[in-house]
């Protein structure tokens, strides 16, 4: 549940999920299924922003937004691909490790600053790259809550959609019920005759009911025998003198 505090950070520094998520305690044994193997708690559910989940939790979150949360250096990251999707994540600072592009949660202080470092979190104080501002989702809620107005979470709202998701990558299937791939179809470019012969289309453009996806092939290229239209050599004749 979530009290009307807060709701009232949720108007003014994001989603409602987003405290619930950085405060949640992970990798601990999940009190529920702490007999079974690898039941430690790396999941947080976006719907219910209760505390961390296990694997075996999952049955009860059917259909709900679920992140992973990961572990570098003990610190608690969620990769950039899951999480950016429901948060904009501008001014946070991203790291590369195993190949997989991920963000800090919470504030990771630096005792000693870098040397020859020139930029550093404006929150906690830990180097950063000159691009960025903040090191963690936590430093950019720690910005926001001083009275940044330039800072948000929310994402550029879609029509029709919840304001917190990203667009999505556009899939054959999604493709097929896209209004400017229809209308793309009924254009005169897929009607047109690739050999202009008897007004008949060669190119074929067909679209099957249910997963399969959309099937765009040309049509076979008409054969010409080369052997026959070739133009048989005369008798050779010996120039005059």
């Amino acid at each position: 549940m979530v009290s009307s505090i807060g709701k009232m950070e949720h108007q003014e520094f994001g989603p409602p999920w987003l405290i619930p998520m950085l405060k949640a305690d992970y990798f601990s044994t999940c009190r529920y299924h702490g007999d079974a193997n690898k039941s430690e708690c790396n999941l947080f559910c976006l719907d219910c922003c209760g505390n961390s989940l296990c694997s075996y939790c999952l049955g009860h979150h059917k259909d709900h937004r679920i992140v992973q949360i990961r572990r570098s250096s003990y610190h608690n990251v969620v990769r950039v691909n899951e999480i950016q999707r429901f948060l904009d994540i501008t001014c946070v600072q991203t790291y590369i490790i195993n190949s997989a592009k991920i963000v800090f949660l919470n504030e990771r202080p630096q005792p000693r600053p870098g040397k020859g470092v020139t930029n550093h979190c404006e929150i906690c104080g830990r180097s950063l790259v000159d691009a960025f501002r903040f090191c963690s989702l936590g430093c950019k809620l720690g910005g926001m809550k001083r009275g940044d107005r330039e800072l948000s979470f929310t994402q550029k709202m879609k029509h029709g959609r919840d304001a917190y998701e990203l667009d999505e990558p556009m899939t054959p299937k999604k493709m097929r019920r896209a209004p400017m791939f229809n209308q793309l179809i009924d254009t005169q470019m897929f009607q047109y005759n690739l050999y202009g012969r008897n007004g008949n289309s060669d190119m074929s453009c067909s679209s099957n009911s249910g997963d399969e996806g959309t099937n765009m092939s040309p049509g076979t290229p008409p054969i010409f025998n080369h052997r026959n239209s070739s133009r048989r050599k005369g008798i050779p004749r010996r120039a005059p003198f």
